[in-house]
């Protein structure tokens, strides 16, 4: 009978381990950063991040958030600069490249963000480089 007590101790034990070992497996991975995701767990939280965002928020505080681009496109337009980030949001083509249709765009305007998705590229291409030009007559 004595022997009893110490089977369910020993059987205590193993779950407790196990259940450790679930916790320290599953905490893992929610310390990942999104540069360590694999690409479909980027691309969910990149999709879910890119919806809690407020124009305004500073390109900095995206990019530790979101980590680095998939894709990047930046240009000076007279004194201000233009940053068009894309992130991995929707599958298309599974060839191994990520394109910009499989991406949402980021438009920041001197470190500020100031428009996402389709109005970001077309605000983007509507910034025109040229600078004025002169206007003697």
């Amino acid at each position: 009978m004595a022997s009893n007590p110490l089977k369910y101790l020993k059987i205590g034990v193993a779950i407790y381990l196990v259940y450790a070992a679930i916790v320290l497996v599953v905490n893992s991975n929610m310390n990942e950063t999104p540069d360590e995701m694999d690409w479909e767990d980027r691309q969910r939280y990149n999709k879910i991040q890119i919806g809690k965002l407020e124009l305004g928020a500073l390109r900095k505080d995206v990019v530790s958030h979101l980590g680095s681009p998939d894709i990047s496109e930046a240009k000076r337009v007279a004194d201000k600069t233009l940053s068009l980030f894309f992130y991995r949001t929707q599958h298309v083509t599974s060839d191994g490249i990520t394109t910009k249709d499989e991406c949402t765009s980021l438009l920041f305007k001197d470190g500020s963000l100031v428009a996402w998705g389709a109005p970001a590229e077309t605000m983007y291409l509507a910034e025109s480089d040229d600078t004025d030009e002169d206007e003697s007559i």
